[in-house]
Order: C-alpha cells, then sequence, then structure tokens
C-alpha cells in the first residue's frame, strides 16, 4: 500500500521496535536517566504543589494501583499515580531537558511505572522490558514535539 498517514508510519515504527534494538549506550544512558528521574522525583515528593496533588487524588480509588513514591501506605491508579509522581518529578525543575525545550523522563517514567506496576503479578516485566518502553517513550514523545510546530520557536517566546 503505497499511501500511509504519518501517524501510521510512526505507528508502525514504534510498534516494531524490540529490547534487542537497544544498544550498549542507549541503555546505559537510559539508566542514568532513570536513575536521575527518580532522585528528583523523590526529592519532589516534599514540595507543595506534590503534596495538593497528592491530596487531591486521594479521591479516587480502583482495584488497579500504582505507587505513589514516597509514601509506602498509599496507591492510585495508575493514571493519577503517574499524575502525581510526574508532578514530583517537575516540582522542582531539576529533571533532565533538551532542545526543543521539553523534560522527557518526567513525562514517560512515571506513566512507565505506573503502568507495568499495574499489571496482573503473573506477567513478568523485564528489566530490558522497562528500559525498552522508556525509550519508546522518549522516542515518541520527542517526535511528536518535533513535529509539533508551535515546539519549534519556544526559544523566541521567552
Amino acid at each position: 500500500f503505497p499511501y500511509q498517514t504519518v501517524t501510521g508510519s510512526f505507528a508502525k515504527v514504534i510498534h516494531g521496535l524490540n529490547a534487542n534494538q537497544l544498544t550498549d549506550q542507549v541503555i546505559q544512558r537510559s539508566k542514568r536517566m532513570i536513575l536521575d528521574t527518580l532522585g528528583v522525583g523523590l526529592l519532589g515528593t516534599s514540595t507543595e504543589v506534590c503534596h495538593k496533588v497528592t491530596r487531591y487524588s486521594k479521591i479516587y480509588s480502583s482495584d488497579l494501583s500504582s505507587t505513589i513514591w514516597g509514601h509506602l501506605d498509599f496507591r492510585l491508579p495508575p493514571l493519577y499515580a503517574a499524575f502525581v509522581n510526574g508532578v514530583a518529578v517537575h516540582s522542582m525543575d531539576f529533571d533532565d531537558t533538551w532542545h526543543p525545550a521539553t523534560h522527557p523522563s518526567g513525562a514517560v517514567l512515571p506513566a512507565v511505572i505506573a503502568l507495568l506496576e499495574a499489571f496482573p503479578q503473573k506477567k513478568k516485566i523485564s528489566g530490558l522490558d522497562l528500559l525498552l518502553a522508556f525509550n519508546v517513550g522518549i522516542e515518541v514523545q520527542g517526535r511528536l514535539l518535533h513535529f509539533s510546530r508551535e515546539a519549534r520557536n519556544i526559544p523566541k517566546r521567552y
């Protein structure tokens, strides 16, 4: 089929990725990005904005639940856990960045971890699966930003 949409082409590439395509360099950089993101996220759990979204999110409950970083006794549905943890990561503005201006790991890692935690216990997710999901998320986020006309002139708008 010669005609394919940009979205269809993009989805086909993303769907075709697998852990064998992760190079040693990508794996090492990803581990560093993940460790850094967890660190700033844990630090961010002490911020006022994180306390506010945590309190707000307590009204939601579900059988599926994921960890809220820094809280051993509090879990939320994956959507809200990703939201609260993402706010924690970005709340002090120490999370990683690239150009055009974006914070890739703070958006991707909380979502990936929340989803992985929500999987049934019998479905084991390997460390390489986590790294693949993280890198696919970073790639999708970066390409969507790259495709965005609004993002191209961010430095000129400030």
